[in-house]
């Protein structure tokens, strides 16, 4: 059985959609951002937001029944849609900004990476069964939340990146949390 589920979630600056499997797939390579990666067009009514970083992650699987149970053989795939974002490059006065702009949406990245590896550890240590459909969008729905709920809290704590303090906090958590990820299989 093939399944391909895609959920978009809409997000202040990320937009996150999913394709999940549950034997172990190769860690994706973690990606920096650079102005180039924003190719759309800015929106006029953003209400003050100067940058907007799309991803989606992609979740699908294929189920094989084993020893009386099913096992989900899914595939999670992180993708930055540099289409759909952007960056209003008018309002970015000097190269400082510019950095300091990317560092923010490099935040809001490394929230879509976070979920992404996240699902990736709990199906592949779920044993799943005949009911593996509801487990899998259970298990979506529930880190889906947690880390749509991140995001919100990064913007409203960062104040969108003007809180200096609070954004440099953010930097300084992300970055912790990328050097002591658990590997898939943990």
């Amino acid at each position: 059985m093939n399944v391909r589920l895609v959920k978009w979630i809409g997000l202040m600056a990320l937009v996150l959609g999913i394709t999940v499997g549950a034997s172990a797939q190769q860690q994706q390579q973690y990606h920096q951002l650079t102005a180039s990666d924003f190719a759309g067009v800015p929106r006029s009514n953003a209400r003050g937001v100067v940058a907007y970083t799309n991803c989606t992650i992609d979740f699908k699987y294929q189920v094989t029944r084993r020893n009386g149970g099913f096992v989900l053989n899914a595939l999670v795939q992180l993708l930055l849609n540099s289409n759909k974002s952007w960056l209003d490059r008018s309002r970015v006065t000097t190269p400082q900004q510019l950095a300091e702009i990317l560092i923010h949406e490099q935040g809001h990245y490394t929230i879509a990476y976070l979920e992404q590896q996240e699902l990736l550890r709990n199906i592949n240590k779920t044993r799943f069964t005949r009911n593996y459909q509801y487990e899998a969008m259970a298990i979506f729905n529930r880190i889906d939340a947690k880390y749509k709920q991140l995001n919100t809290d990064y913007d409203n704590n960062s104040e969108h990146m003007t809180n200096r303090v609070q954004q440099n906090s953010w930097n300084l958590y992300f970055q912790k949390m990328l050097q002591f990820m658990p590997d898939l299989e943990d």
